[in-house]
């Protein structure tokens, strides 16, 4: 049974989205999930679906207690799902192509330090694109900039805004992000 980590930083629908997925399989379920946030959203739905949670602060990350816990779970795979903090070094060495971030642009565009959730959709609708969409990608050192494993495009309108080309976006996430996670684990 291959073993996932979740780490998210809010609401968590994705992550939710993963734990239901996994909890169908045989070959892999989600068995912990990670967050910076005690008042996230995200505790609440892991704990819903008994899985563990784990709490830290960004100087624990940045530590070794966040890699010491990773460490003793020994995943197959860390999912970064709407988790907002610059992943560390030390975390990333230790787990060369484990870990994946889910972004919800098309990148290299509208990616780095400060593009998330709706800051990224206003600057699309700002900027009349044509189109957008989700990337996952493998983690490294830079925001965002980790070799693209996955995009899913789809188109925009005029009418479109912010608010509605999120739900675009979550809907591609909820659909696709769970079967690349599963793809990656068949490899």
């Amino acid at each position: 049974m291959k073993k996932i980590i979740v780490f998210a930083s809010g609401s968590g629908t994705n992550a939710e989205n993963i734990i239901k997925y996994f909890a169908k399989t045989e070959n892999a379920k989600v068995v912990s999930v990670f967050t910076n946030n005690p008042s996230a959203k995200v505790i609440e739905r892991a704990k819903n679906h008994q899985i563990p949670v784990e709490i830290f602060s960004k100087t624990e990350l940045l530590e070794r207690n966040v890699l010491q816990k990773i460490q003793e779970i020994d995943p197959d795979l860390i999912v970064l799902a709407g988790f907002l903090l610059k992943f560390p070094e030390n975390i990333i060495e230790k787990y060369p192509n484990k870990i994946i971030n889910i972004h919800p642009a098309l990148l290299p565009n509208y990616g780095g330090k400060g593009m998330y959730g709706m800051h990224i959709h206003r600057a699309i609708v700002n900027n009349k694109e044509k189109e957008t969409g989700i990337s996952i990608h493998y983690v490294n050192e830079n925001y965002d900039e980790g070799g693209i494993i996955f995009q899913k495009n789809i188109a925009l309108t005029d009418e479109d805004t912010p608010e509605t080309v999120a739900e675009k976006i979550h809907e591609l996430e909820q659909k696709y992000f769970p079967e690349i996670i599963q793809t990656i684990l068949e490899q």
